[in-house]
């Protein structure tokens, strides 16, 4: 799955932290110079430095084999055993030894907090353009500005292949008739009636297991589970308020049977290829699918409804 969306929204949140980590780096990495390599003074600039960057958690420096010549500076002082240290294995300084004068690493897992973290690295040079070494500078994602947008989902069909071991075995197996099956009609109804009138914004029906999973609007942080002996019943809806359908929704709700009915076409269309889980979201009017092969797909609710059986057969 190549999401391009999401890959550019990491991107612009990197291009922001380089805009305001780089010159910052540039400078202390200037001054650093000025009393290479004499490990005190170094330090000393380095305390100083953790004041100039208010988010940062470690400061040190390497030299160009990318050996610690520092100990590490924390806001609480110097962490003396980290002297020595051979960085030249790890991959936020991979960049840097190869050339970059400037170089942001993608987010790892730290090795000692067990956290995502980023490490921005700034070669320091001598007065004639020499390598003297490297500034490097660790960051906690989570201490870092929040400057981040919220990730929006792209409306895309996305297919994903599922486990290997059930697909070799695919057409060794075929559909038994679950709870659900036998009351498919009434279930369809009573979840057509929660989406529309009740609030449910999320439903998820396993066909398999016969059961259903639910997000409703005035409760969205907590799932309903509801098994068939409550799904077959249309006193369920009795449990839940009337919730005026919103305005705001991807999917109109004369569109939601519409996309039930054709879950239960996919649920019996073949014995051998059938449908085991189906899922809608009014909001972002996207529909899920996984089918007994453990293939899934996510699509538009438009695109989902202008396919027949003969498409995914």
């Amino acid at each position: 799955m190549n999401n391009t969306s999401l890959q550019a929204s990491i991107e612009r949140q990197r291009k922001i932290l380089k805009g305001w980590l780089s010159s910052s780096l540039s400078i202390l990495a200037e001054d650093c110079m000025q009393v290479w390599p004499q490990r005190e003074a170094l330090e000393a600039r380095l305390v100083q430095g953790m004041t100039e960057l208010p988010y940062c958690k470690y400061l040190y420096l390497l030299d160009p084999k990318a050996k610690q010549i520092t100990s590490n500076v924390f806001r609480g002082g110097l962490m003396e055993k980290q002297f020595g240290r051979d960085r030249s294995h790890r991959p936020y300084i991979a960049e840097a030894l190869a050339g970059s004068d400037f170089s942001l690493s993608d987010a790892y897992i730290s090795q000692n907090a067990k956290r995502p973290s980023l490490t921005a690295v700034q070669v320091v040079r001598g007065a004639q353009g020499e390598l003297l070494g490297y500034l490097g500078a660790d960051f906690d994602l989570r201490e870092l500005p929040a400057t981040q947008a919220l990730y929006s989902q792209p409306g895309q069909w996305m297919q994903l292949k599922g486990d290997p071991a059930i697909r070799g075995g695919l057409f060794h197996q075929q559909r038994v008739e679950s709870l659900m099956d036998q009351q498919i009609d009434t279930v369809m109804d009573v979840i057509n009636e929660l989406v529309t009138i009740h609030g449910v914004f999320h439903a998820k029906l396993h066909f398999s297991s016969s059961r259903a999973t639910i997000w409703e609007m005035n409760d969205p942080y907590r799932f309903r589970l509801h098994g068939i002996d409550e799904l077959g019943k249309p006193d369920l809806c009795l449990a839940y308020p009337r919730v005026d359908y919103p305005a705001d929704a991807e999917i109109p709700a004369d569109a939601v049977l519409k996309i039930l009915n054709n879950f239960r076409e996919l649920r019996f269309m073949d014995e051998t290829i059938y449908l085991r889980s189906g899922m809608l979201n009014i909001f972002n009017g996207m529909i899920g699918l996984t089918f007994s092969c453990d293939g899934t797909h996510y699509m538009p609710w438009r695109e989902f409804l202008d396919k027949n059986q003969k498409f995914w057969v």
